[in-house]
């Protein structure tokens, strides 16, 4: 259900990313989120939990230092996106909160969490577009 999903520090540092077309680098993304989060949380209380471009809605929840960002098919249920994400950061917390305490910017240092959340994936989003047209 979830197409893409990044992991990153308020500060913008993207430390897990799992994205089927690259179009902007991990690290540009990570900055224009915190950036723009940064800027929603000076206009609203708690800043952004979801926006949606085009045919996409990303879905963020932060936890701690640390923002989960999914994005998905706006077919999907809103709740459903929700729960899935929150069930991928308590998973993520649960893991590597001794690693992340540790953590001092190692390139790959949480690439196999992919394999641990695969059930909430899905394998081919242009596949799923396709099957709706």
């Amino acid at each position: 259900m979830l197409q893409d999903i990044w992991i990153l520090y308020k500060s913008g540092i993207v430390i897990f990313h799992r994205e089927f077309n690259e179009t902007v680098s991990p690290q540009a993304f990570g900055a224009m989120m915190s950036a723009l989060n940064t800027f929603a949380e000076q206009l609203a209380d708690g800043g952004l939990s979801n926006f949606e471009l085009n045919n996409k809605r990303f879905t963020i929840i932060k936890k701690y230092d640390l923002i989960f960002i999914a994005n998905s098919s706006k077919r999907f249920n809103q709740k459903k996106i929700n729960r899935e994400l929150e069930k991928i950061s308590k998973r993520f917390l649960k893991l590597y909160s001794e690693k992340l305490e540790n953590y001092k910017g190692q390139i790959g240092a949480f690439t196999q969490f992919e394999e641990i959340i695969v059930d909430s994936l899905e394998d081919n989003p242009q596949q799923s577009v396709d099957e709706l047209l």
